[in-house]
Order: structure tokens, then C-alpha cells, then sequence
């Protein structure tokens, strides 16, 4: 059997990682902390439950997290109608099945907002399964989200797809490899620094080359 193909949502197969930086930015401005949205760019792929911490500390995460949390969630619930899918994005999910992969999407989104992905791929009848908030623990870079969707494939063998640094090591401390795409805004050399094996600059370039990857046909 082929590897498992987990496919990484937000940012790789729908184009949202700029919308959640600016529900992100204006979340923390309602809490009276300023961030440049680059440095909030930069953790684009993180968890709410790491992203807090790591960009404000540990003083803001346990006194503001969960509220600035709560706002982003409301905020980015006001930009997700623009949200659109990356071109390619259900002609890679149909090119995979059709090489025989287990398909998974994977997302610690929470259940409404994969629902509305979900509707915008089609892809209710085309992948073999999907994970949401409910599924892990511990966000990206933690490995829970990698793990739960090899869960749901049935195997131990499987491959990323993702487009940040963090899905890159959430998937390394999950044992298995990473394809990248460039579709979340961080550069090739970010990518292959995490550990991303190979990097594309969009879905439909990763698609036609699938056989120079971890994906390709046995």
C-alpha cells in the first residue's frame, strides 16, 4: 500500500494564513498589545494554544490567552467568507486517491470552520477522513494533529503535505516526512531548514511532480 497522504488545510489547500494574521493582529490590538503582523505572519501554522505564549510569553498566556484567543476566533469568523481554495487544491486530493493514497485532511480547526473548508473542496466524498480541534490535544508543533490523522488512515506510513515551518516539525516529531508548498507565505529556505524534504511553489507545480517526492507511484 502507498503512504497515507495528510494534507495540512489551512494555508495549503485554502488560502487563509493572511486572514488569521489580521484577525490575529486585531485580537491582540483588543488587548492592548501591538504586534507587526510580520512576526504574527511568522506563526501562522501554530496552534492558538502555542501562538499566544510564544509571541507574547507566558505572563500574557495565562492572563490574556484565552481571551485573546476568544476574540480571534469571533474576528476570523468576520473574514472567512473571503476565504477561497488554492487553485489545484481538489485536482491534488482526486490525483492521490487515484494513485491509491489514503487521503487526510488535517486541521486543528474547529468544527465549523473545517465544515465550511470542507464545503468549499468538495471534498466531503473524496477524502478519506478529516481531523478538527476535537481530535488533538496539543496544537502544531506538537505532533498530536499528525498522529490523529495517521490514526484516522489506518497506518503508520504516511506522508505531509503542509506549507509552514511548524507542520514541517510537527510532522518530523510524528515520524514521517514532509512535502512543502510556499501557497502560507514562508520562503524555500524556511521550509527545508524545518526539514521539509522537498518544496514546491504551489499545489498544481507539487501535483505534476509528485513522482520526485515521498508520494510518488510504487
Amino acid at each position: 500500500m502507498p503512504p497515507a497522504a495528510i494534507l495540512d488545510i489551512d494555508g495549503t489547500l485554502v488560502d487563509t494564513n493572511y486572514h488569521h494574521a489580521m484577525a490575529w493582529y486585531r485580537a491582540f490590538h483588543q488587548h492592548e498589545i501591538v504586534l507587526p503582523i510580520w512576526r504574527i505572519h511568522t506563526h501562522m501554522g501554530m496552534g492558538g494554544d502555542q501562538l499566544v505564549g510564544s509571541l507574547c510569553g507566558e505572563r500574557t498566556e495565562k492572563e490574556k490567552g484565552d481571551d485573546i484567543r476568544a476574540a480571534e476566533k469571533v474576528l476570523y469568523a468576520e473574514l472567512i467568507g473571503d476565504v477561497e481554495p488554492l487553485k489545484g487544491a481538489r485536482k491534488l486530493i482526486e490525483e492521490l486517491k487515484g494513485r491509491g493514497h489514503a487521503v487526510v485532511l488535517a486541521s486543528s480547526a474547529k468544527e465549523d470552520e473545517v465544515d465550511h473548508y470542507l464545503d468549499l473542496l468538495d471534498a466531503r466524498d473524496l477524502a478519506d477522513d478529516w481531523t478538527t480541534s476535537a481530535d488533538v490535544e496539543s496544537t502544531k508543533p506538537q505532533p498530536d494533529l499528525v498522529n490523529a490523522a495517521m490514526e484516522k488512515a489506518g497506518t503508520g506510513e504516511a506522508v505531509m503535505v503542509g506549507d509552514t515551518p511548524w507542520d514541517v516539525q510537527a510532522a518530523e516529531r510524528a515520524g514521517i516526512e514532509t512535502v512543502a508548498v510556499l501557497t502560507g507565505g514562508f520562503s524555500a529556505a524556511e521550509l527545508r531548514e524545518a526539514g521539509a524534504v522537498a518544496v514546491f511553489e504551489s499545489i498544481e507545480e507539487l501535483s505534476e511532480a509528485l513522482d520526485e517526492t515521498p508520494l510518488a507511484a510504487s
